[in-house]
């Protein structure tokens, strides 16, 4: 879900591998981009965070994702402060 940041940083952080999924690529831009040097030129980056297909030549077993049960998440949250976490 793109719009649910922690999805996306979840993902981010489980299935990119920097080598094979981050494109950075240089030409013209939004000339309201100001991020830029140069009006109307610039780079943009992209990155793949999708789960990874043997098409797309990965070879590995791909994980299914784990969740935590309801009784696992209620206890977490009731010793979340204990823990020293914050």
């Amino acid at each position: 879900n793109v719009q649910d940041l922690g999805e996306v940083l979840w993902a981010w952080g489980n299935n990119v591998d920097p080598q094979r999924d981050v494109l950075i690529l240089k030409g013209p831009i939004d000339v309201l981009d100001h991020a830029t040097n140069e009006v109307g030129f610039g780079g943009k980056m992209i990155i793949d965070a999708t789960t990874k297909w043997k098409e797309e030549g990965y070879t590995r077993e791909w994980p299914e994702v784990i969740e935590m049960s309801p009784e696992v998440k209620k206890r977490i949250d009731e010793i979340w402060n204990k823990l020293g976490i914050e």
